[in-house]
């Protein structure tokens, strides 16, 4: 049996709607022929899409010409109270300059700097879900949990227990579910000066969520200028100079930054790892595999060389197609600002560019058996092929995600640490229901049983 997939729509709907649909979930708001179109039209009252679902025109937006095609400024209208200006929002030299302080903090050379606090992480995860062996569990609070984690220590060296911590991850929470990735002033033409329309909880908790990082942050720089910071994310952005400019972040800036680490970092890395576990305990062949292979890990003690990622090679090729199935970002949306013409139609400035990578990830006319769960695809000439050419869970090009090698290593280990010391058992009769708001989640949560491996 296939993994679970949202309905599509009926391939016409009125106007209002596909809103409301789109608002719900933009997953099920999308007509079934997306996934074998090479590219479709969508037009509103107000402005035009382009869904462009080859890998040569996501390769002209994303890879050859990103500046002709910048953040849309539609969906930034919807996470404007959390991350007002952070990287994965703003456009042109703004962008470029948070760019070139942040890339530093993320190459691959420094990651083995988070490795120990992304192994205690995990060993504190595998800790409490210890104590809930033969329950059934929602295993998406957990992986959020465990997420959060290894944020709050790679970036500001506190773990979660931490009372700040604790607070803006109860906060994040809330947010979310308050927060639509769409609302009215994304599909409206508003003019600039008229106050955006989000609830009262949205403003609320993205209030509550920025004053403490705030105050982390005020902390980091009271510890940098007395030369008693830890060595960590936190104080590497902070201090690292444009080159330049010469600049660094100010202390508002860094907020906004934050923000997004912790909705890039944390919610997307818990999204992926729940897939990945749900994947497994559905797939019982593949989870002997990797807690075969997990086998090779300790499981006490300090944090081993960073090196034993090498190893879980089956792990990886997990969570990579956990990835390709449930893309915790599955779609992003860019602006033309000017006259394209896209096979053979012709697009005016103004108009929507939307990339889907769930769609392309599963698109019956590149991949074989694209909606099956199969690790071992990406040693076959289809899978690699596919993914150099219609992968992209981290997105492409200039505005690939910085953390993407973070991310891998994190999910990849932490998923060999959790199937080490458990088996899981999924339940014909909670089947999930994926469903997209920030990021691909379950509507009705991921439901499994875990019992201690002997």
């Amino acid at each position: 049996m296939s993994p679970p997939k949202p309905a599509p729509r009926p391939d016409r709907v009125s106007l209002w709607r596909y809103f409301q649909l789109f608002r719900q979930d933009i997953l099920s708001a999308q007509p079934a022929r997306l996934y074998r179109a090479k590219m479709a039209e969508f037009r509103t009252p107000f402005f035009r899409s382009y869904f462009c679902n080859t890998p040569e025109l996501v390769d002209l937006v994303l890879r050859q010409r990103p500046r002709d095609f910048p953040k849309s400024d539609r969906i930034r209208e919807g996470l404007a109270p959390l991350l007002r200006n952070s990287v994965f929002v703003t456009n042109g030299e703004t962008w470029a300059r948070q760019r070139r302080i942040i890339d530093p903090a993320f190459e691959g050379g420094k990651l083995h700097h988070s490795f120990p606090d992304m192994w205690q992480a995990g060993r504190n995860c595998v800790n409490r879900l210890a104590k809930n062996t033969s329950e059934r569990i929602d295993i998406e609070p957990e992986t959020s949990h465990v997420a959060a984690d290894v944020i709050f220590r790679t970036l500001f060296s506190i773990p979660i227990e931490d009372k700040t911590a604790a607070r803006v991850f109860e906060s994040f929470r809330a947010h979310q579910n308050s927060a639509p990735v769409v609302n009215l002033a994304a599909l409206l033409p508003l003019p600039r000066w008229l106050p955006r329309p989000h609830s009262r909880k949205t403003l609320q908790t993205a209030r509550v969520i920025r004053k403490l990082i705030e105050t982390l942050t005020r902390r980091r720089a009271e510890a940098i200028r007395a030369g008693t910071a830890p060595d960590d994310l936190a104080t590497k952005i902070m201090t690292m100079e444009d080159p330049q400019t010469g600049t660094r972040l100010s202390t508002g800036e860094m907020v906004d930054q934050v923000a997004i680490f912790f909705l890039a970092g944390h919610e997307t890395s818990a999204s992926a790892l729940a897939w990945a576990l749900y994947l497994l305990a559905t797939h019982p062949e593949w989870q002997e595999r990797v807690a075969i292979e997990a086998a090779t890990l300790p499981d006490t003690g300090a944090a081993p060389p960073m090196g034993v990622l090498k190893q879980l090679k089956i792990s990886r090729a997990v969570f990579r197609e956990a990835m390709r199935l449930y893309p915790p970002v599955p779609m992003f949306v860019r602006e033309a600002t000017c006259p394209e013409t896209f096979r053979e139609r012709e697009v005016k400035p103004g108009s929507q560019i939307v990339i889907s990578p769930w769609h392309l990830h599963r698109h019956e006319g590149l991949w074989e058996n694209p909606d099956g769960f199969d690790p071992a695809r990406w040693e076959t000439e289809n899978g690699k092929t596919c993914a150099r050419s219609a992968y992209i869970p981290f997105s492409a090009g200039a505005r690939v995600c910085p953390g993407a090698g973070f991310a891998m290593a994190e999910g990849v280990l932490i998923l060999s640490m959790i199937l080490q010391r458990f088996r899981l058992e999924a339940h014909c009769d909670r089947i999930p229901e994926p469903a997209a708001q920030l990021t691909v989640r379950s509507r009705n949560g991921i439901w499994l049983t875990l019992s201690p491996r002997q």
